[in-house]
Protein backbone atom coordinates (compact mmCIF):
# COMPACT_ATOMS: atom_id res chain seq x y z
CA UNK A 1 0.00 0.00 0.00
CA UNK A 2 3.23 2.39 0.63
CA UNK A 3 4.31 0.81 -2.62
CA UNK A 4 1.99 0.63 -5.53
CA UNK A 5 0.14 4.40 -5.14
CA UNK A 6 0.19 6.63 -7.37
CA UNK A 7 1.72 10.52 -7.42
CA UNK A 8 -1.56 11.32 -6.02
CA UNK A 9 -1.56 8.94 -3.26
CA UNK A 10 -4.37 6.90 -5.00
CA UNK A 11 -3.61 2.81 -4.53
CA UNK A 12 -3.50 0.86 -7.30
CA UNK A 13 -6.63 -1.71 -7.75
CA UNK A 14 -4.38 -4.71 -8.44
CA UNK A 15 -0.50 -4.95 -9.42
CA UNK A 16 1.77 -7.90 -9.61
CA UNK A 17 2.62 -10.20 -6.40
CA UNK A 18 6.55 -9.24 -6.18
CA UNK A 19 5.76 -5.30 -7.49
CA UNK A 20 7.33 -3.59 -10.33
CA UNK A 21 3.68 -3.07 -11.92
CA UNK A 22 3.35 -0.53 -14.48
CA UNK A 23 -0.41 -0.49 -14.42
CA UNK A 24 -1.86 2.45 -12.97
CA UNK A 25 -5.21 2.09 -12.47
CA UNK A 26 -6.19 2.76 -8.91
CA UNK A 27 -9.72 2.19 -6.77
CA UNK A 28 -11.01 4.34 -4.26
CA UNK A 29 -11.69 1.21 -2.55
CA UNK A 30 -7.90 0.30 -2.71
CA UNK A 31 -7.48 3.56 -1.05
CA UNK A 32 -9.36 3.71 1.62
CA UNK A 33 -7.50 0.33 2.64
CA UNK A 34 -4.50 1.75 2.15
CA UNK A 35 -5.19 5.17 4.05
CA UNK A 36 -6.28 2.68 7.01
CA UNK A 37 -2.72 0.61 6.37
CA UNK A 38 -0.75 3.82 6.72
CA UNK A 39 -2.12 4.42 9.95
CA UNK A 40 -1.47 0.84 10.66
CA UNK A 41 2.21 1.09 9.16
CA UNK A 42 2.52 4.14 11.55
CA UNK A 43 1.34 2.33 14.38
CA UNK A 44 3.99 0.06 14.18
CA UNK A 45 6.74 2.24 13.18
CA UNK A 46 7.02 0.65 9.51
CA UNK A 47 8.56 3.90 8.36
CA UNK A 48 9.32 7.65 9.32
CA UNK A 49 6.09 9.25 10.59
CA UNK A 50 6.87 12.38 8.84
CA UNK A 51 7.06 10.43 5.80
CA UNK A 52 3.75 8.72 6.69
CA UNK A 53 1.99 11.76 7.85
CA UNK A 54 2.74 13.55 4.63
CA UNK A 55 2.00 11.00 2.13
CA UNK A 56 -1.87 10.94 3.92
CA UNK A 57 -1.81 14.50 4.05
CA UNK A 58 -1.20 14.59 0.12
CA UNK A 59 -3.44 11.81 -0.64
CA UNK A 60 -6.52 13.85 1.03
CA UNK A 61 -5.59 16.82 -0.66
CA UNK A 62 -6.13 15.35 -3.52
CA UNK A 63 -9.05 13.40 -2.43
CA UNK A 64 -10.54 17.03 -1.21
CA UNK A 65 -8.98 19.29 -4.29
CA UNK A 66 -8.74 17.34 -7.22
CA UNK A 67 -10.44 14.14 -7.37
CA UNK A 68 -13.81 14.60 -9.43
CA UNK A 69 -17.04 13.77 -7.55
CA UNK A 70 -20.72 13.53 -7.65
CA UNK A 71 -22.69 15.25 -4.15
CA UNK A 72 -19.30 13.58 -2.38
CA UNK A 73 -19.33 10.39 -4.10
CA UNK A 74 -15.97 9.34 -5.91
CA UNK A 75 -15.96 6.99 -9.16
CA UNK A 76 -14.69 3.61 -8.81
CA UNK A 77 -11.35 3.24 -10.95
CA UNK A 78 -9.24 6.24 -11.37
CA UNK A 79 -5.91 6.72 -12.97
CA UNK A 80 -3.95 6.26 -9.97
CA UNK A 81 -1.93 9.99 -11.32
CA UNK A 82 -4.55 12.04 -12.69
CA UNK A 83 -7.52 10.85 -10.89
CA UNK A 84 -9.29 10.70 -14.47
CA UNK A 85 -12.03 7.92 -14.38
CA UNK A 86 -11.30 5.23 -16.08
CA UNK A 87 -13.26 2.03 -18.38
CA UNK A 88 -16.54 4.59 -17.87
CA UNK A 89 -17.10 3.16 -14.31
CA UNK A 90 -19.76 4.46 -11.97
CA UNK A 91 -19.98 7.06 -9.19
CA UNK A 92 -20.10 4.23 -6.10
CA UNK A 93 -21.75 4.27 -2.86
CA UNK A 94 -20.17 1.02 -1.67
CA UNK A 95 -16.75 2.34 -3.08
CA UNK A 96 -16.69 5.57 -1.51
CA UNK A 97 -17.87 4.14 2.10
CA UNK A 98 -14.43 1.94 1.53
CA UNK A 99 -12.66 5.00 0.97
CA UNK A 100 -14.56 7.13 3.68
CA UNK A 101 -13.25 4.37 6.08
CA UNK A 102 -9.96 5.09 5.63
CA UNK A 103 -10.68 8.74 5.47
CA UNK A 104 -11.69 8.30 8.94
CA UNK A 105 -9.63 6.25 10.65
CA UNK A 106 -6.77 8.34 9.34
CA UNK A 107 -8.17 11.38 11.03
CA UNK A 108 -8.58 9.91 14.26
CA UNK A 109 -5.10 8.20 14.09
CA UNK A 110 -3.12 11.67 13.64
CA UNK A 111 -3.03 14.40 15.37
CA UNK A 112 -2.76 16.69 12.35
CA UNK A 113 -4.24 19.73 12.14
CA UNK A 114 -4.15 19.52 8.30
CA UNK A 115 -5.28 15.50 7.61
CA UNK A 116 -8.50 16.29 10.22
CA UNK A 117 -9.69 19.27 8.81
CA UNK A 118 -9.70 17.28 5.19
CA UNK A 119 -10.86 14.14 5.98
CA UNK A 120 -14.11 15.62 8.36
CA UNK A 121 -14.49 18.08 4.98
CA UNK A 122 -14.35 14.99 2.69
CA UNK A 123 -16.71 12.89 5.09
CA UNK A 124 -18.86 15.72 5.62
CA UNK A 125 -19.51 16.77 1.78
CA UNK A 126 -21.16 13.22 0.90
CA UNK A 127 -24.58 14.29 0.07
CA UNK A 128 -26.46 10.70 1.09
CA UNK A 129 -29.47 11.60 0.61
CA UNK A 130 -29.25 11.88 -3.31
CA UNK A 131 -28.17 8.12 -3.14
CA UNK A 132 -31.05 7.09 -2.00
CA UNK A 133 -32.78 8.49 -5.36
CA UNK A 134 -36.09 8.92 -3.47
CA UNK A 135 -36.13 5.30 -2.95
CA UNK A 136 -35.53 3.36 0.61
CA UNK A 137 -32.50 2.06 -0.08
CA UNK A 138 -28.78 3.06 -1.49
CA UNK A 139 -28.93 2.77 -5.16
CA UNK A 140 -25.18 1.09 -6.05
CA UNK A 141 -24.09 3.92 -7.97
CA UNK A 142 -24.88 6.46 -10.96
CA UNK A 143 -23.46 6.92 -14.24
CA UNK A 144 -23.06 10.53 -16.11
CA UNK A 145 -24.46 8.65 -19.14
CA UNK A 146 -27.29 7.21 -17.85
CA UNK A 147 -28.33 8.26 -14.20
CA UNK A 148 -28.57 6.14 -11.08
CA UNK A 149 -28.24 2.31 -11.17
CA UNK A 150 -31.31 0.50 -11.06
CA UNK A 151 -29.67 -1.84 -8.57
CA UNK A 152 -29.81 -1.10 -5.03
CA UNK A 153 -28.49 -1.98 -1.73
CA UNK A 154 -31.48 -3.77 -0.53
CA UNK A 155 -30.43 -6.82 0.98
CA UNK A 156 -27.76 -8.17 3.66
CA UNK A 157 -24.28 -8.13 2.57
CA UNK A 158 -21.27 -5.64 2.46
CA UNK A 159 -23.42 -2.59 2.55
CA UNK A 160 -23.60 -1.63 6.76
CA UNK A 161 -20.74 0.64 6.08
CA UNK A 162 -23.01 2.90 3.96
CA UNK A 163 -25.54 3.24 5.87
CA UNK A 164 -24.23 3.75 9.19
CA UNK A 165 -21.73 6.33 7.78
CA UNK A 166 -24.91 8.27 6.09
CA UNK A 167 -27.09 8.05 9.43
CA UNK A 168 -23.75 9.27 11.35
CA UNK A 169 -23.47 12.26 8.77
CA UNK A 170 -23.52 15.77 10.89
CA UNK A 171 -24.09 17.19 7.59
CA UNK A 172 -26.44 15.20 5.09
CA UNK A 173 -27.82 12.57 7.28
CA UNK A 174 -30.41 9.76 5.55
CA UNK A 175 -33.56 8.76 8.03
CA UNK A 176 -33.39 6.66 10.58
CA UNK A 177 -35.39 4.11 9.02
CA UNK A 178 -33.44 3.67 6.13
CA UNK A 179 -31.71 0.83 8.29
CA UNK A 180 -34.51 -1.18 8.34
CA UNK A 181 -35.42 -0.91 4.63
CA UNK A 182 -33.35 -3.21 3.42
CA UNK A 183 -33.79 -7.03 3.78
CA UNK A 184 -32.09 -9.62 6.74
CA UNK A 185 -32.70 -13.11 5.09
CA UNK A 186 -31.57 -17.01 6.34
CA UNK A 187 -29.23 -19.34 4.92
CA UNK A 188 -28.92 -22.60 6.51
CA UNK A 189 -26.02 -25.18 5.82
CA UNK A 190 -25.06 -28.00 7.99
CA UNK A 191 -27.32 -26.87 10.75
CA UNK A 192 -25.76 -23.39 11.30
CA UNK A 193 -28.09 -20.60 10.51
CA UNK A 194 -27.29 -17.26 9.85
CA UNK A 195 -28.29 -13.91 7.88
CA UNK A 196 -26.86 -13.99 4.73
CA UNK A 197 -27.59 -12.72 0.90
CA UNK A 198 -26.74 -14.95 -2.12
CA UNK A 199 -22.92 -13.93 -1.87
CA UNK A 200 -19.80 -14.69 -1.30
CA UNK A 201 -17.77 -14.20 2.13
CA UNK A 202 -16.68 -10.96 1.77
CA UNK A 203 -19.84 -9.25 2.03
CA UNK A 204 -19.40 -10.61 5.98
CA UNK A 205 -16.25 -9.42 6.33
CA UNK A 206 -16.06 -5.30 5.00
CA UNK A 207 -18.27 -3.46 7.26
CA UNK A 208 -16.74 -5.27 10.46
CA UNK A 209 -12.91 -4.39 9.22
CA UNK A 210 -13.73 -0.72 10.98
CA UNK A 211 -17.26 -0.85 13.05
CA UNK A 212 -16.73 -2.84 15.95
CA UNK A 213 -19.74 -4.69 16.46
CA UNK A 214 -18.32 -7.19 19.26
CA UNK A 215 -21.04 -7.56 21.90
CA UNK A 216 -23.62 -5.22 20.29
CA UNK A 217 -27.07 -5.85 18.55
CA UNK A 218 -29.54 -3.92 16.88
CA UNK A 219 -33.38 -5.11 16.82
CA UNK A 220 -32.03 -8.16 14.14
CA UNK A 221 -29.39 -9.44 14.85
CA UNK A 222 -25.40 -9.60 16.65
CA UNK A 223 -23.73 -8.95 13.14
CA UNK A 224 -19.99 -9.82 14.82
CA UNK A 225 -21.50 -13.14 16.15
CA UNK A 226 -23.85 -13.93 12.73
CA UNK A 227 -20.34 -13.43 10.71
CA UNK A 228 -18.99 -16.19 13.10
CA UNK A 229 -21.88 -17.96 12.10
CA UNK A 230 -21.06 -17.65 8.21
CA UNK A 231 -17.48 -18.44 8.35
CA UNK A 232 -18.01 -21.37 9.67
CA UNK A 233 -20.30 -22.66 7.16
CA UNK A 234 -18.36 -21.63 4.52
CA UNK A 235 -15.25 -23.80 5.86
CA UNK A 236 -18.30 -26.72 6.11
CA UNK A 237 -19.45 -25.80 2.74
CA UNK A 238 -16.07 -26.40 1.28
CA UNK A 239 -15.41 -29.13 3.31
CA UNK A 240 -18.64 -30.69 1.41
CA UNK A 241 -16.85 -30.84 -1.84
CA UNK A 242 -13.88 -32.62 -0.82
CA UNK A 243 -15.29 -35.16 -3.51
CA UNK A 244 -14.99 -32.69 -6.55
CA UNK A 245 -11.46 -31.17 -5.17
CA UNK A 246 -9.59 -33.24 -2.53
CA UNK A 247 -7.00 -30.51 -2.28
CA UNK A 248 -9.98 -28.83 0.38
CA UNK A 249 -9.36 -29.89 4.21
CA UNK A 250 -9.51 -28.54 7.86
CA UNK A 251 -6.65 -26.66 7.05
CA UNK A 252 -6.70 -25.76 3.75
CA UNK A 253 -10.30 -24.09 2.53
CA UNK A 254 -11.61 -20.83 1.45
CA UNK A 255 -13.07 -19.38 -1.22
CA UNK A 256 -15.05 -15.54 -1.89
CA UNK A 257 -14.71 -13.68 -5.07
CA UNK A 258 -11.15 -13.07 -6.48
CA UNK A 259 -8.95 -13.96 -9.88
CA UNK A 260 -9.04 -17.18 -11.18
CA UNK A 261 -7.89 -19.09 -14.58
CA UNK A 262 -10.69 -18.13 -16.24
CA UNK A 263 -10.43 -14.35 -14.80
CA UNK A 264 -12.73 -12.49 -11.58
CA UNK A 265 -14.89 -14.77 -10.07
CA UNK A 266 -17.74 -13.75 -7.44
CA UNK A 267 -17.84 -17.09 -6.21
CA UNK A 268 -18.01 -18.95 -3.05
CA UNK A 269 -20.88 -20.31 -0.99
CA UNK A 270 -23.21 -21.96 0.63
CA UNK A 271 -25.40 -21.91 -1.57
CA UNK A 272 -22.56 -22.55 -4.08
CA UNK A 273 -21.88 -19.27 -6.08
CA UNK A 274 -20.27 -19.32 -9.35
CA UNK A 275 -17.56 -22.30 -11.59
CA UNK A 276 -15.78 -23.86 -8.84
CA UNK A 277 -12.61 -25.33 -9.91
CA UNK A 278 -10.69 -25.85 -6.45
CA UNK A 279 -9.12 -22.64 -5.94
CA UNK A 280 -8.16 -21.04 -2.61
CA UNK A 281 -8.30 -17.75 -1.63
CA UNK A 282 -6.18 -16.85 1.07
CA UNK A 283 -8.13 -13.62 1.49
CA UNK A 284 -11.29 -15.68 2.45
CA UNK A 285 -9.76 -16.98 5.82
CA UNK A 286 -7.36 -14.13 6.30
CA UNK A 287 -10.40 -11.45 6.25
CA UNK A 288 -12.48 -14.16 8.87
CA UNK A 289 -9.50 -14.23 11.05
CA UNK A 290 -11.50 -12.72 14.05
CA UNK A 291 -14.46 -14.89 13.30
CA UNK A 292 -12.90 -18.10 13.62
CA UNK A 293 -9.39 -17.43 14.75
CA UNK A 294 -7.72 -21.18 15.05
CA UNK A 295 -9.55 -22.66 12.22
CA UNK A 296 -8.80 -20.08 9.93
CA UNK A 297 -5.18 -19.31 11.12
CA UNK A 298 -4.54 -22.77 10.30
CA UNK A 299 -5.14 -22.11 6.71
CA UNK A 300 -2.90 -19.08 6.74
CA UNK A 301 0.05 -21.22 7.96
CA UNK A 302 -0.69 -24.17 5.85
CA UNK A 303 -0.76 -21.73 2.69
CA UNK A 304 2.60 -20.23 3.84
CA UNK A 305 4.86 -23.34 4.47
CA UNK A 306 3.49 -25.32 1.82
CA UNK A 307 2.65 -23.13 -1.37
CA UNK A 308 5.65 -21.20 -1.98
CA UNK A 309 4.56 -19.93 -4.92
CA UNK A 310 1.59 -18.36 -3.42
CA UNK A 311 3.71 -16.04 -1.04
CA UNK A 312 5.50 -13.32 -2.84
CA UNK A 313 6.86 -9.11 -1.65
CA UNK A 314 3.64 -8.31 -1.13
CA UNK A 315 2.09 -11.76 0.89
CA UNK A 316 -0.49 -14.23 -0.36
CA UNK A 317 -1.35 -13.76 -4.44
CA UNK A 318 -5.13 -13.58 -4.98
CA UNK A 319 -5.73 -16.93 -4.99
CA UNK A 320 -4.21 -20.22 -6.42
CA UNK A 321 -5.60 -23.85 -7.34
CA UNK A 322 -3.19 -26.67 -6.14
CA UNK A 323 -5.14 -29.02 -7.80
CA UNK A 324 -3.65 -26.97 -11.75
CA UNK A 325 -0.78 -25.86 -10.52
CA UNK A 326 -2.54 -22.22 -11.06
CA UNK A 327 -0.84 -19.63 -9.13
CA UNK A 328 -2.31 -16.16 -9.74
CA UNK A 329 0.23 -13.25 -10.90
CA UNK A 330 -1.66 -10.64 -8.93
CA UNK A 331 -2.77 -9.39 -6.09
CA UNK A 332 -5.52 -7.22 -5.46
CA UNK A 333 -5.88 -4.27 -2.73
CA UNK A 334 -9.33 -5.01 -1.52
CA UNK A 335 -8.02 -8.37 -1.20
CA UNK A 336 -4.90 -7.69 0.42
CA UNK A 337 -6.18 -4.67 2.25
CA UNK A 338 -9.04 -7.33 3.89
CA UNK A 339 -6.80 -9.08 5.19
CA UNK A 340 -4.46 -6.78 6.54
CA UNK A 341 -7.23 -4.92 8.36
CA UNK A 342 -8.46 -8.47 9.89
CA UNK A 343 -5.09 -9.83 11.16
CA UNK A 344 -4.55 -6.12 12.59
CA UNK A 345 -8.18 -6.28 14.25
CA UNK A 346 -7.40 -10.02 15.63
CA UNK A 347 -4.03 -8.88 17.30
CA UNK A 348 -4.57 -5.65 18.68
CA UNK A 349 -7.92 -4.57 17.74
CA UNK A 350 -6.36 -1.06 16.24
CA UNK A 351 -8.39 -0.77 13.65
CA UNK A 352 -11.27 -1.29 15.29
CA UNK A 353 -10.49 0.77 18.77
CA UNK A 354 -9.49 3.65 16.51
CA UNK A 355 -12.18 3.94 14.00
CA UNK A 356 -14.77 3.61 16.72
CA UNK A 357 -13.50 6.85 18.17
CA UNK A 358 -15.25 8.84 15.45
CA UNK A 359 -18.52 10.28 16.84
CA UNK A 360 -20.10 9.99 13.72
CA UNK A 361 -19.68 6.39 13.52
CA UNK A 362 -20.75 6.34 16.85
CA UNK A 363 -23.65 8.17 16.31
CA UNK A 364 -24.29 5.94 13.17
CA UNK A 365 -24.69 3.09 15.14
CA UNK A 366 -26.84 4.70 17.78
CA UNK A 367 -29.32 6.24 15.40
CA UNK A 368 -29.45 2.36 13.99
CA UNK A 369 -30.44 1.01 17.38
CA UNK A 370 -27.17 -0.77 18.70
CA UNK A 371 -26.88 -1.48 22.30
CA UNK A 372 -24.94 -3.31 24.48
CA UNK A 373 -25.52 -7.42 24.45
CA UNK A 374 -26.79 -6.98 28.20
CA UNK A 375 -29.55 -5.01 27.45
CA UNK A 376 -30.83 -7.60 24.36
CA UNK A 377 -33.46 -8.74 27.10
Amino acid sequence: FWTEAGTTGQVKDRALLNGNDTRMIASIAATGFGLTGLCIGDARAFGKKADIVERVRWTLRFLWQKLPHQHGFYYHFIDANSGERQWKCEISSIDTSLLLCGVLTAREHFADAEIQDLATKIYERVDWPWMLNSGPTFSMGWHPESGFLDARWSHYCELMMIYLLALGSPTHPVPADTWKAWARTTVTFDGITYISGHDPLFTHQYSQAWFDFRGKRDDYADYFENSARATKAHKAFCLSLRGEFPDYSDSLWGITASDSAAGYQAWGGPPRLGKLDGSVVPCATGGSLPFLFSDCMLVQRTMRERYSKAWGRYGFADAFNPLTNWYNPDVLGIDLGITMLMAENQRTEFVWNTFMKNKDAQRGMERAGFHSESRKG
